[in-house]
């Protein structure tokens, strides 16, 4: 054990040993050790100095519990000899930057954990117990812990949401790390989920799905925008050029027949820099004809606000004349399309780092 308290590896499926690959920062649980090598000694456990964390397994008391991949790696510490950390927690660990573990009201969530239906696993504080079946070939083993893979976690996240449009954020942030696409899911849907609880939410919210959000909140501005306005198609992060081919931006979301882009503001965007670089881009939107619409953090939990804004913005759009319209979204030949899963799939490590650290920043 290290000075620090954190091991290189953590226990396999069946019986004690090293298992590589853990990522650094986290610690596995350890059992009471008479001799304190390799865990806590009966006093250590008594002392403060060690938390419980499942039957027989303790970790120093300074590791932080609200850290996601704490928890996940406590919740993969009790599973039994079959199944994998799943839904939020298993996205997380597969690389998902934006399952943070946090609820709406900032609250931790529950880890869910799937172990199938021939294995008992109490239900804890923390913790939440899945015995639906699962088949091996769904559970995969990534950095030194038991996952189910992105296509069962994402579905479960979405299938047990709080609601559908919980389900079609879970899928947006999911696919902002290329773990799964629109496709891959409506074939899973239709092939391994079939009549499994909370498949028909899966089934209901496929239209509305977008692979190219940027944040968990540009989901929920074009759910809203979509219900005010009669469900246009909307477009989400396209680059905007000028008719010389000249970049000019990338809106949260545009509607490119109506020729209203949306964008979503938080903290961030209120003051300093980043709100000078807002205005000077509404700006340049505006003279090439596109009339633009803000969601702010207040609309969360009043949208009425932001639902008028955006009638407004479409009237505006209206009384503008074809003419106006200095905008395209036609990409130009050098131009590299990183819209879908598929498209970001196909990059090379170079193209990745070359192309997509602005959504790295964005997260």
């Amino acid at each position: 054990m290290d000075s620090d308290g954190r091991t290189a590896g953590a226990w396999p499926a069946r019986g004690i040993g090293p298992r590589e690959g853990l990522r650094p920062g986290v610690r596995w649980p350890s059992r009471r050790d008479p001799l304190g090598v390799d865990g806590p000694t009966s006093w250590g456990t008594r002392s403060g100095e060690w938390r419980r964390c499942g039957d027989n397994l303790w970790v120093p008391a300074s590791v932080d519990v609200s850290d996601p991949a704490q928890r996940i790696v406590e919740a993969a510490a009790l599973l039994p000899g079959y199944g994998g950390v799943t839904g939020w927690a298993g996205l997380s660990w597969l690389g998902g930057v934006w399952f943070g573990g946090a609820g709406r009201g900032g609250e931790l969530l529950d880890v869910p954990v799937a172990v199938s239906s021939g294995h008992r696993m109490r239900p804890r504080l923390g913790l939440e117990v899945s015995q639906e079946v699962i088949a091996p070939r769904y559970v995969l083993r990534h950095g030194g812990v038991r996952v189910t893979e992105p296509l069962w976690s994402v579905a479960y996240a979405m299938r047990y949401a709080l609601d559908d449009r919980a389900a079609v954020v879970a899928f947006d942030i999911a696919a902002f790390n290329d773990l799964v696409s629109i496709d891959e899911l409506a074939a899973y849907v239709d092939t391994d989920l079939v009549a499994r609880r909370g498949v028909e939410r899966v089934r209901r919210v496929l239209p509305e799905l977008d692979e190219n959000s940027w944040s968990p909140m540009e989901p929920v501005l074009r759910c809203e925008w979509r219900e005010e306005m009669g469900r246009p198609r909307l477009l989400m992060n396209v680059p905007v050029f000028d008719r010389s081919g000249r970049f000019v931006g990338t809106p949260d979301a545009i509607d490119p027949v109506a020729g209203v882009y949306g964008m979503y503001d938080g903290g961030l965007h209120l003051a300093g820099k980043v709100r000078h670089a807002d205005v000077a881009k509404e700006a340049a939107y505006r003279r090439l004809g596109l009339e633009g619409v803000t969601m702010m953090s207040g609309d969360i939990a009043d949208s009425d606000p932001f639902r008028l804004r955006l009638r407004d913005a479409y009237a505006r759009a209206g009384r503008r004349p074809a003419s106006d319209r200095e905008w395209t979204l036609v990409t130009p030949t050098w131009w590299k399309d990183t819209t879908t899963v598929a498209a970001r799939r196909a990059l090379s490590a170079y193209e990745r780092r070359r192309l997509l650290a602005h959504r790295q920043r964005a997260a």
